[in-house]
């Protein structure tokens, strides 16, 4: 897929250089995410941070088994896509509703 990432670097604080299967190629900053806290605290200090892999399997940067960012979200920060064009693109499994 288009946003399967190929490429990852760490940067500083909770940035990482990304570039995707397409060829785009940005920095992502995971500063909020990871003050926000939930199941990203496990990722707070930074050298659990710096820890991440490419799951090539799942095309995204990952911290263990455990945690993951969906590419498709992380390809969207890089490119700039707002959160309305995300939604438009979306599977639309993602919006269906229980009957």
């Amino acid at each position: 897929m288009r946003w399967n990432i190929v490429a990852a670097e760490y940067l500083d604080g909770y940035r990482l250089a990304l570039t995707f299967a397409d060829g785009t190629s940005g920095v992502v900053d995971l500063t909020q995410r990871v003050r926000a806290g939930g199941v990203f605290a496990r990722i707070a200090d930074l050298e659990a941070f710096k820890q991440f892999a490419i799951n090539r399997d799942f095309g995204t940067v990952c911290w263990g088994d455990e945690l993951d960012i969906a590419p498709e979200t992380l390809y969207y920060e890089v490119a700039g896509v707002p959160a309305e064009a995300m939604l438009r693109e979306a599977p639309p499994e993602y919006g269906a509703k229980k009957p």
